[in-house]
């Protein structure tokens, strides 16, 4: 794996020089250059459409590879705490040092909810056993049809606590394999954190915002795969959104700009939370455009092209495909609409894929500076420069002026936002609504 423990592009705890082969569970892959786990041809396992292979065959199974052009790197992450069994001892003390260290533990919010359904259960089972003896005492032809209700009040509320028990343990299950596969492969495991603090579009909407099952790693940058959920509306209107993201954390603030996939749109545009104004989209060479909507402020198309070069593109193109893209303040965010910490290895493959295929060219955009940010600062709030005055004879070997400092521009860090179809029928439906009922009230 390019990501764990002692590989060369790891975020892990730590890392070397050298990776050398190794054999975790069913899952290794070999591969040529700094390209990695990337260039294996592994895809989105449960995608329509297939990311772009490169004449290789995907296999979980054993050792993937493409023709050599340069030595084999091989990178493999060690899936087994994912599906392995679990001993219930080890789940236990697993439990105990959770609570020790003050960490939430993943199933205590179901606890509370198992222990109501069980108390409820219990109740509509005393009910279906009292009515029992009265049915059977009376038990002729005619009434048998009566002891369907008995029978359900016995039955249904033991297959709910049978699923609600399963759920629990589902939950406290899910949180000691992520924190083992974490420790396993180099990296951290944060069971749950409320509204955390992140310029995505995704975060800071809504209400009840929470981050659960966070996999993260710290070098040689912050990298963090974790799911997302919020709630909006009220009443009726009430909904729960659930994402997937990964964060990685830049060198340097870039301008605002999103990729919005258009592989995963709906019949109504994109799924993204927000939408934005059609005049700063951007056009790129190539089949790009077949793929991805690129948003950027207007007046920075140029840095744009710096940022996404025609490698970076196609890399984007064959990786992250179904993923939605964005870059905010020195953050990229890649989105999904299931969870992408998850017990699915398969999906764990497809994702340290898509990020060791970003990884190497992260270095490039930490040199972008941004020279408007020069203008905003007032002539007279700069420092001197030291140097040789402009009517000397060694004038030409003054110091060069000090280089932009990293930043965005004001108008650069966040885009304009637009409207969709489906917010413009429902402006058209309420506007509607409205007029007829005050039309019926007017008109006899």
């Amino acid at each position: 794996m390019p990501f764990g423990r002692g590989c060369p592009l790891g975020w892990g705890r730590g890392s070397a020089p050298q990776c050398a082969p190794k054999v975790s569970g069913n899952y290794e892959t070999a591969d040529t250059g700094i390209d990695g786990f990337v260039n294996a041809g592994l895809r989105d396992p449960r995608s329509r459409n297939p990311l772009p292979r490169r004449g290789v065959r995907p296999s979980y199974r054993g050792r993937v590879s493409q023709p050599s052009r340069a030595p084999h790197s091989v990178y493999a992450f060690d899936a087994r705490p994912l599906t392995s069994p679990i001993d219930p001892e080890a789940l236990r003390s697993w439990r105990q040092q959770m609570k020790a260290r003050g960490t939430p533990d993943p199933g205590a919010a179901q606890g509370w909810v198992l222990g109501f359904m069980i108390a409820l259960c219990v109740v509509f089972a005393l009910v279906g056993v009292a009515l029992l003896p009265p049915i059977l005492a009376r038990a002729g032809i005619d009434d048998l049809p009566l002891l369907i209700v008995p029978i359900l009040f016995l039955a249904v509320p033991t297959l709910i606590g049978a699923v609600a028990v399963r759920a629990v343990r589902g939950g406290r299950h899910s949180g000691y394999r992520l924190d083992h596969f974490a420790r396993a492969n180099g990296m951290e495991y944060v069971p749950r954190m409320a509204d955390p603090r992140l310029p995505g579009l995704i975060f800071n909407r809504g209400s009840g915002r929470i981050a659960s099952d966070r996999v993260r790693g710290t070098r040689p940058r912050f990298v963090e795969f974790g799911n997302y959920r919020y709630t909006t509306g009220s009443g009726k209107n009430r909904r729960i959104h659930n994402w997937g993201y990964v964060a990685i954390h830049l060198d340097a603030p870039l301008p605002h700009i999103v990729l919005d996939a258009l592989g995963n749109n709906s019949l109504f545009g994109s799924n993204l939370p927000t939408a934005f104004d059609r005049d700063q989209r951007l056009s790129l060479e190539g089949d790009f455009d077949r793929h991805f909507a690129l948003y950027c402020p207007q007046g920075y198309e140029r840095d744009a092209l710096y940022l996404f070069t025609p490698d970076i593109m196609a890399r984007f193109i064959d990786h992250a495909g179904q993923l939605d893209v964005e870059i905010v303040d020195d953050w990229l965010f890649l989105y999904m609409r299931r969870g992408a910490s998850t017990l699915d290895p398969a999906t764990w493959a497809w994702l340290f894929s898509v990020v060791a295929a970003l990884m190497d060219k992260l270095a490039q955009w930490g040199r972008w500076r941004d020279e408007r940010l020069a203008r905003e600062v007032a002539p007279s709030a700069l420092p001197a420069t030291p140097g040789a005055l402009p009517f000397r004879e060694d004038a030409a070997h003054a110091p060069p002026p000090p280089a932009p400092a990293p930043g965005v521009a004001a108008q650069g860090r966040r885009l304009r936002k637009g409207w969709t179809w489906a917010s413009v029928a429902a402006v058209i439906l309420a506007v509607t609504w409205i007029a007829a009922n005050v039309l019926r009230f007017l008109l006899p």
